[in-house]
């Protein structure tokens, strides 16, 4: 007989990725450049994104969690110590070097469902930017200057066939990001980065299954098949499914049912024993790319709010604004900010303030005073 599923309010539920997510707590990877690689084996990913009217996302991810964090530190993982490298997940992101084994399958099989604008890579441009790293070492696309340049056959492509072929080749596996500077990449083959003979073996489909699983049970606390499948295909959700029911016949996962929600979820058996109390009255100007706001419905369920991402939006059409932040005071989305960054007179500007619900409050207006202010000065470099 199936046990009923344990029910879960949606202030348990929201506190339990809180936790999970490092949101309920001041400074929990600790400090210094350690604490990066820390958070990003953590969150299990770290997205990428070219918007820079504010800070970068992946900067500002990490700048959430870790108050101390500065940009030399991402430098250090992935160039240094070499503990994080760039793959795709949902979107392009940094991933804990770790859990390269479970990306190579994509690498050898995969890479070409990923991107549409180097199809038409020719075997001969491939070849070639890859035997000038091979000989002069790590390259950017700026020091390739004798390309002749073709018409773009994708909107976010490249008219130099050389790009076209380092993107081909990153996502092949043979060459990693070795080094990024804003958005400008700098290319090396992906064997000699690591110190390595050969490209490692890749994981099993099963065993790609578990790690899928048990990193959104660390980052997400709580979990649904498509908050562990985020944009995943009908057929990996399925397989899923099946893992996750595996798991639940031998106890290793409990079924509950979240407050509201039409879809069943999971959490470990020691998440039983967790009796999230509300957090303390602490702030976080979120990123729209955090791990915490990325999937809407999920984010919807859990926190009675609805994210407009509007920056694609026409600005007659737009109702919150270009960029805006959610502002998360302890556990209850409270604003969104359209915010942007002046950096010539050195200032962040509150585009419009948009108070969600009936949360607006004097206090609540103090204390996200007080971290735009240490928001403005991280992206400043006054802090």
């Amino acid at each position: 007989m199936n046990t009923p599923p344990l029910p879960i309010t949606s202030a348990q539920a929201r506190r339990l990725w809180l936790q999970a997510q490092r949101l309920d707590a001041a400074e929990p990877f600790g400090a210094g450049p350690a604490a990066t690689p820390a958070a990003v084996v953590h969150l299990g990913y770290l997205q990428i994104d070219t918007i820079n009217v504010i800070e970068r996302c992946h900067h500002h991810i990490l700048f959430t969690r870790i108050p101390s964090y500065r940009r030399e530190h991402l430098h250090q993982a992935q160039s240094v110590d070499k503990t994080v490298f760039e793959y795709w997940t949902h979107a392009l992101s940094y991933l804990p070097t770790e859990a390269l084994p479970f990306h190579v399958r994509q690498m050898r099989r995969n890479w070409s469902k990923r991107v549409v604008w180097f199809q038409k890579v020719l075997d001969s441009d491939l070849r070639r930017v890859l035997a000038r790293i091979r000989k002069h070492g790590a390259l950017s696309i700026r020091d390739i200057d004798d390309d002749v340049r073709q018409e773009k056959d994708h909107a976010w492509g490249s008219r130099k066939p050389s790009k076209r072929a380092l993107e081909a080749a990153f996502y092949k596996g043979l060459v990693t990001i070795s080094e990024r500077v804003g958005m400008l990449k700098t290319y090396e083959l992906l064997t000699r980065h690591f110190g390595l003979e050969r490209l490692p073996s890749g994981a099993s489909d099963r065993e790609i299954l578990n790690y899928r699983l048990d990193r959104a049970l660390t980052s997400q606390g709580i979990v649904s098949v498509d908050s562990i499948c985020h944009l995943e295909s009908a057929d990996r959700k399925a397989s899923m499914r099946r893992l996750v029911d595996a798991r639940v016949r031998v106890k290793q996962l409990i079924p509950v049912h979240v407050e509201g929600a039409s879809r069943p979820h999971w959490i470990r058996p020691e998440a039983q024993a967790f009796n999230p109390a509300p957090t303390q009255e602490q702030v976080h100007i979120l990123s729209p790319f955090d791990p915490l706001v990325i999937q809407r419905k999920r984010l919807k369920l859990f926190f009675d709010y609805e994210h407009r991402f509007e920056a694609y939006v026409p600005k007659e059409k737009r109702v919150f604004g270009y960029f805006v932040c959610p502002v998360l005071v302890s556990d209850k989305i409270v604003a969104g900010l359209d915010l942007k960054t002046d950096r010539e007179r050195g200032r962040l500007l509150v585009q419009k303030w948009n108070w969600v619900g009936k949360n607006k409050s004097a206090e609540r207006r103090r204390l996200m005073e007080e971290a735009l202010g240490r928001f403005e000065a991280f992206q400043l470099g006054r802090s």
